[in-house]
């Protein structure tokens, strides 16, 4: 059985603070505030683990014939939490990787279908499942850790970051993280069918260094099954589908297109953008799309060069 131990707090080492380079987000950008199966076989762990100090000692592989090994994960700070669970960012004491492990309660009669989707995910553009483990608590609760690579931003705190300035995003920034959200929505649309219902800046993870984008939390994630029902009170509230404002049951994966059009509106902006708000009455189709079209054709005229004439 694995174990937890307690080191003391001094023994936790600042965390570093890399130069700012031209093509680099400021240095005050790297606290970040996330937002926030092949068969379960990971090994359960007794205790907490997410205060600073703390130490996880778990066991990874052991399958096809592969010998177990031991990993250690020393808790470094709390950078988010919600009705999900928890996130931690923690640090492997065999190589110093930093790693984010986001803890969630585990439902013992069923799998967990975040696990089993991350299980499904290899891209650049996604976040990447190192492994998991299961630990327990007081009144014999099991929680279900998986351990993520670890991005220190967000597009969030990006575009915080310029409203702070009062600067829009950069342009080529625009046309770079959009980019990549389009790249990571086509993968898992297309070659994994999943629906992710829970696109917002929040959930999109930047290197300020590359400005490589990557998507995270597919806590919502959902295959979606033409003629099966699903929630309408999905996704947050700003970046909402028409579809599911209105209740639809049966929706596709283009729901979370409307969500990356949000996030780019946001980016340009530099706030969130309300299309419409609902009211007691029922919204004429015609006025609700006319509404949304004056939205974005008032837009400055300098974005223009966003769009294609060819």
């Amino acid at each position: 059985m694995a174990s937890v131990t307690v080191v003391p707090k001094s023994g936790l080492r600042d965390l570093s603070r890399n130069p700012v380079g031209v093509d680099r987000l400021p240095d005050e950008m790297n606290d970040m505030k996330i937002r926030d199966d092949k068969e379960m076989e990971a090994t359960v762990v007794n205790g907490n683990g997410t205060e600073s100090g703390h130490i996880i000692v778990t066991t990874i592989g052991g399958n096809n014939g592969q010998p177990k090994q031991t990993v250690s994960y020393m808790a470094e700070r709390i950078v988010g939490n919600g009705s999900f669970g928890i996130v931690f960012q923690a640090k492997c004491l065999e190589t110093g990787e930093t790693v984010a492990i986001k803890k969630v309660l585990q439902d013992k009669r069923y799998k967990n279908r975040e696990l089993q989707t991350m299980r499904l995910l290899d891209h650049p553009n996604i976040v990447s499942l190192k492994h998991c483990f299961f630990s327990t608590m007081e009144k014999n609760e099991l929680y279900l850790n998986l351990v993520l690579e670890y991005v220190p931003e967000t597009v969030h705190r990006v575009i915080k970051h310029y409203n702070k300035m009062t600067q829009r995003v950069p342009l080529i920034y625009v046309k770079l993280y959009f980019y990549q959200i389009c790249r990571a929505l086509a993968y898992i649309h297309n070659s994994i069918g999943v629906c992710h219902r829970d696109i917002k800046p929040q959930n999109l993870l930047v290197n300020p260094h590359t400005h490589q984008l990557k998507l995270c939390d597919f806590g919502s994630a959902k295959v979606l099954v033409k003629g099966e029902p699903n929630i309408s009170y999905i996704c947050s509230r700003y970046y909402r589908a028409p579809e599911l404002i209105f209740g639809a049951t049966e929706y596709t994966t283009a729901i979370d297109i409307w969500s990356a059009g949000c996030v780019l509106a946001e980016l340009l902006l530099g706030q969130v953008r309300c299309f419409f708000h609902m009211t007691n009455f029922v919204i004429p189709p015609e006025h609700f799309f006319f509404h949304i079209i004056i939205d974005i054709i008032s837009i400055d005229a300098s974005l223009c060069s966003l769009v294609s004439v060819e």
